[in-house]
């Protein structure tokens, strides 16, 4: 190739290369909006919640107060760390994120969610939390499970079928992942059959419209297993349930778990 060719194929190469980047960096900049945040020297949070939370007003305004009163917090706190000790934030500030994700609807009005959280306060290493919301969308209110079952007593007949339950899924989950060694009472004793202690609950897609298969439990890393396992979503079928369920709990759920549901919410 002639110099002056050469001269002419190496801009266009620049151009080019300048133009993915461009496009790239335009990508990245044309991410998700937070739907909440602040930043300052200290601190970088965010709130998202995905669209088909926000296709519902009362249900938005609920997770979105909840997400800015999360934030604020943290922002206090951090402001009030670097005053306290200054080094903890020599590599910058501390980051915090907050995602609301749709995950069913059953009945056409029992909506849940899972409640992500991402945060790094320059540990180690970054950590995570999971916890969930059950809405009624008719009655515009946050509910538990309690509804659905004729007894939810601690240490009750109920609550202690849901763990075995939960543990019995856990086991199947842990040997999946080749973890089967800390498939164990030591790993496990913070699960208690008792509705606050069991861990963070959903109602599961069903192959049947408009009913739940069963509950599935979110764990956040380190509740069930070393941070290295990362998260776990136990599956408890709703059949496992069946002699405890009330009336409304009877018409809720039915079917079965669709295929590939377990591995969505890993």
């Amino acid at each position: 190739m002639r110099p002056a060719a050469t001269v002419a194929f190496a801009r266009r190469i620049g151009l080019i290369g300048a133009a993915a980047c461009f496009a790239t960096t335009a990508a990245f900049a044309a991410g998700p909006k937070p739907d909440a945040a602040i930043k300052n020297k200290n601190f970088d949070a965010s709130v998202f919640l995905d669209d088909k939370i926000k296709a519902d007003a009362a249900l938005s305004a609920d997770c979105l107060a909840e997400g800015r009163r999360w934030i604020n917090k943290k922002a206090a706190a951090a402001a009030a760390s670097r005053q306290e000790d200054p080094v903890l934030f020599r590599d910058g500030g501390w980051s915090f994120e907050r995602k609301y994700a749709l995950r069913s609807v059953t009945d056409g009005h029992y909506v849940s969610i899972v409640r992500s959280d991402y945060v790094n306060t320059g540990g180690a290493h970054p950590n995570s939390d999971v916890d969930t919301v059950l809405w009624n969308a008719t009655t515009k209110k946050r509910i538990s499970i309690r509804p659905f079952f004729t007894e939810t007593a601690d240490n009750g007949p109920t609550m202690t079928a849901m763990r075995n339950g939960v543990i019995a899924s856990l086991n199947i989950e842990k040997k999946k992942r080749d973890a089967s060694d800390t498939a164990t009472a030591d790993f496990y004793k913070g699960l208690e059959p008792k509705l606050l202690k069991i861990g963070a609950v959903t109602l599961a897609p069903s192959t049947e419209a408009g009913k739940s298969s069963g509950l599935t439990f979110h764990y956040p890393p380190y509740a069930v297993g070393p941070y290295a396992e990362g998260e776990y979503v136990a599956f408890v079928r709703w059949e496992t349930l069946k002699s405890y369920l009330t009336p409304e709990g009877t018409r809720i759920f039915g079917g079965a778990r669709p295929k590939g549901d377990d591995d969505r919410t890993r």
